[in-house]
């Protein structure tokens, strides 16, 4: 119910990613997966978009459809009915494309009832504070719950799978040794016009936007790469992101939104704003070039039987899997 849910729903098969063939291809191989194992979750009743500017691009129309072709996923010219919607002397093409959207209230709900059915124990409003060696190879986490005094539970392992908050432990833990960039974004809430309601749109690559189906609220996000960002930082121990994001000023940035998507797709100016998603999101340095959204594995030889995981996309979980699969407990 945080980065998963306050973003833009996409399931992603690629297409975003022209300039990280790897993350490009683990998405193509996963998208088949995460619709099988998660149809009740998956909307796929709308039609996709990708269209590739003519100035400031990274990546050129005849470039991305040779891209889509490596990577296995279906792309073909748009109808001139959808091509009408787009700014002919700004889009150089726009392609149909194969992707959908997710609703993150049905996937937090079979969560939910898996972890009921496996018999997991869950502690509710509590922070894990502290991870540190214990007695006989054990780790000791001190966690901290509403209205009760710190508790310390001890185990064999621990998977540190907590986005933003990954480094913001004390005792032993070390902290990653990849360098992480948190970022404080904005995803607009918008009521599409006629026209726009059955379509998710995104303009590539460079500083564009994309607006996606939000099943969710049964409306539209609309995300733009120059607006989205209200604030980054470089994530340190000691900076706590969520404390950053609960006192930052929530001040909506949608009428530059959209009043600079409007000159691509001029039809977005009908749009209404109904609601914005505040949110923090973290990303690998290293792919600040080339937007890449591998996997962030570390097991951490300092604190034995401890893990830290980091996904960028919902997708990620099969990677996590395979990589767990390799691991000897």
């Amino acid at each position: 119910m945080r980065a998963s849910h306050n973003n833009q729903a996409r399931v992603h098969n690629g297409y975003h990613y022209p300039r990280c063939f790897t993350t490009a291809y683990r998405s193509r191989i996963n998208l088949p997966r995460f619709v099988h194992d998660w149809p009740e979750a998956v909307t796929q009743d709308f039609i996709k978009l990708y269209a590739i500017a003519r100035h400031n691009s990274k990546v050129t129309a005849k470039q991305f459809e040779r891209f889509c072709r490596d990577i296995g996923a279906k792309v073909q010219p748009a109808a001139p009915v959808v091509r009408a919607l787009f700014e002919p002397r700004l889009i150089e093409n726009v392609f149909l494309v194969e992707e959908y959207a997710f609703d993150s209230t049905k996937l937090a709900r079979w969560a939910e009832r898996e972890l009921a059915e496996c018999g997991v124990q869950i502690h509710y409003k509590t922070r894990a504070t502290e991870i540190s060696k214990g007695p006989n190879a054990t780790l000791q986490v001190v966690t901290e719950t509403e209205g009760s005094a710190p508790a310390l539970i001890s185990c064999r392992y621990v998977f540190n799978c907590t986005y933003s908050g990954t480094n913001q432990f004390k005792g032993d833990f070390p902290g990653v040794q990849t360098g992480l960039k948190q970022e404080i974004t904005e995803m607009a809430l918008m009521q599409m016009p006629a026209p726009l309601d059955g379509l998710g749109i995104t303009v590539m690559d460079g500083p564009f936007f994309s607006m996606m189906p939000f099943p969710a609220r049964g409306l539209h996000t609309l995300s733009h790469v120059r607006f989205t960002p209200h604030l980054h930082w470089t994530d340190q121990q000691g900076i706590d992101p969520y404390e950053k994001l609960e006192h930052h000023e929530r001040a909506t940035r949608v009428d530059r939104m959209v009043r600079d998507v409007g000159r691509y797709v001029p039809a977005v100016l009908k749009a209404k704003h109904v609601d914005s998603l505040f949110e923090v999101k973290t990303v690998l340095v290293k792919n600040e070039g080339d937007d890449g959204r591998p996997i962030l594995f570390e097991k951490h030889a300092a604190l034995p039987g401890c893990y830290s995981v980091l996904g960028g996309k919902i997708d990620n979980i099969y990677d996590v899997l395979e990589k767990m699969n390799e691991e000897v407990f």
